[in-house]
């Protein structure tokens, strides 16, 4: 059997939400008017920045506004954006995640990515990072292209897992013995099914969930990279949650 690193994305191995540059560009498009930003998204994104919010939920308003967006567009506009997105931003990602995607491919493990953006943007981070696969949300098309307004979300925990235990059938893979990367409470059965969870800048929502898990506290790893640091913590050393 073989072993496996998955990887999320945002938060994770980019050091932001790969969806609000592609939402930034809908406003500079006009495919999303100004005016949404500031009235929806801003004070989500305010109540976080002050730790006052949640990130999810910042991250879900922006994800909700999208798909209203992008309906009735033609998949070549989203994928133009995508690749213009990660190729004007796609190198700001954490050192740490990065060097992991270069480790595990040197002990020849399948490197992964399981992401909540959309997958045209899964696509091109997984090409630029040299990832074997990819899963990402998946906004429905129809026969002629056109984006219909429905999604197959890859955000949340129940679909994360879906999504890898297909993945351990296609490439027969041992859980036990593989990793993952994960920052928010979506990541956390992903955390879970796997021997050598890692926690990279874990929201409190995730590292709550972890400390109330016996058996995953005692093996999950905590990351935290503030500048050119990295520190590794562990899980059950961290009080005050």
């Amino acid at each position: 059997m073989s072993i496996a690193a998955f990887f999320d994305i945002d938060g994770t191995l980019y050091r932001e939400g790969l969806i609000t540059e592609v939402f930034k560009k809908l406003v500079k498009y006009e495919v999303i008017p100004g005016e949404r930003w500031y009235k929806e998204v801003k004070p989500e994104y305010e109540k976080w920045d002050k730790r006052e919010g949640n990130y999810d939920n910042y991250l879900l308003k922006i994800a909700g506004i999208y798909i209203e967006a992008i309906k009735g567009l033609h998949r070549s506009q989203i994928e133009f954006i995508a690749k213009n997105v990660v190729s004007q931003k796609g190198h700001r990602v954490y050192s740490y995640t990065r060097d992991m995607i270069k480790w595990h491919k040197e002990q020849g493990h399948k490197v992964i990515t399981v992401s909540g953006s959309p997958v045209e943007l899964v696509r091109e981070m997984a090409v630029r990072y040299g990832f074997d696969d990819y899963v990402g949300a998946v906004y429905i098309i129809d026969s002629r292209d056109i984006y219909t307004g429905e999604v197959v979300p890859m955000w949340d925990s129940a679909s994360k897992k879906k999504a890898i235990e297909l993945l351990v059938e296609k490439y027969g893979i041992d859980l036990a013995k593989s990793y993952a990367y994960g920052d928010t409470s979506g990541d956390f059965a992903m955390l879970n099914m796997v021997g050598n969870p890692v926690c990279v800048n874990p929201t409190r929502e995730l590292l709550k969930k972890i400390k109330d898990n016996s058996v995953l506290s005692e093996k999950a790893k905590v990351i935290v990279e503030r500048k050119d640091m990295i520190y590794k913590l562990e899980t059950k050393c961290i009080n005050d949650i």
